[in-house]
This record gives structure tokens, sequence and C-alpha cells, in this order.
């Protein structure tokens, strides 16, 4: 049995292509990408946050999608079945209101999406928030929360990303 060992004359000679690590007797896995940094939790990012909002696919009467995507740490492999809450002051309620509250689990391909009434702003800033709680998870990773403030009241969409650190 012979084993070719993978060197970046050999990368560049094959473009890259078949980019594998050689692991022990013959065994060959894809080469991952290293260092994908993990997304800090952002100061204000857990106020009115309401441990254990309801699953849903749309939180009101919609008009304002909420996505984003769910990756590990290090890796950057994206992660299933985490739960996201989400919530924001929105033309239906204040951020503090129940009804303002939802979660959802991401996707094989880490992704989420969430509709949601129109964003608007509070404290003079058009701005959502959104958690991944540890708590009511399998407590694989740490818990984020995220705030961020949209380019302009009249957006229609925000897209974020979480990259998490395991517990």
């Amino acid at each position: 049995m012979s084993t070719r060992l993978i060197n970046r004359r050999n990368l560049i000679a094959t473009g890259g292509a078949a980019a594998a690590v050689t692991l022990g007797a013959g065994l060959i896995v894809p080469a991952r990408a290293a260092g994908v940094e993990p997304t800090p939790t952002m100061p204000g990012g857990a106020n009115n946050y309401r441990p254990g909002a309801a699953l849903t696919d749309r939180i009101g009467n919609g008009g304002f999608t909420m996505t984003g995507t769910v990756r590990r740490a290090g890796d950057g492999a994206p992660l299933e079945g985490r739960r996201i809450q989400m919530w924001a002051h929105t033309t239906e309620g204040h951020e503090r209101d129940p009804e303002s509250h939802g979660a959802t689990l991401t996707d094989r391909d880490g992704r989420f999406v969430m509709d949601m009434p129109q964003i608007v702003p509070a404290f003079g800033q058009p701005h959502g928030h959104l958690a991944y709680d540890a708590e009511y998870d399998d407590g694989g990773f740490r818990t984020v929360f995220l705030r961020p403030v949209m380019s302009s009241p009249g957006q229609t969409s925000l897209d974020v990303e979480f990259v998490l650190v395991p517990a």
C-alpha cells in the first residue's frame, strides 16, 4: 500500500482540488478550515431576553426576515439543531412583550430563518436581539447574545452569524 504525501508542491500541482489529510493507516479525511473565530457576546444583547421563548416559524404578522448561520469555532462546521431566539421592537410590539419573542432551530447547513414584524427604532436605533442560550439546548456550547444594529429603519431583513465555542 502506498501513501501519497500531501505537501505544498503536490497541493499546488493538483490545484488544491484534492486537499486531504492522511491519518495513520491510510485513513483520509477532508481538510478543514482552522481558526474560525468565535462570536463575542454583544453589550446590550441580553436586554429583555425571555428564557425559553416558544419555537415558531413566525412572530406576529411577519414582513421582516431575520436569517443567520450557526457554526462551530475553530473549524467552521455548520451546527444543526441549535436553538436561536429572536426579539425586537417592531411595528406590532415592544421587545419586552412576550409576543415579540420567538425561537427556531438551525437546519443541517446551520441556517435559520424567522419571519417577524418590521423592526423599528428603539432608543434611536433600529436593532434586533438574538440569542443562542446553552441552557435551552444540549449545553454543548457557550451562550452568545447578539444586538445587531440595522443600517436603516427601512431595511426589511437582517442576516447574522453565530460562531459558537464548545463549553
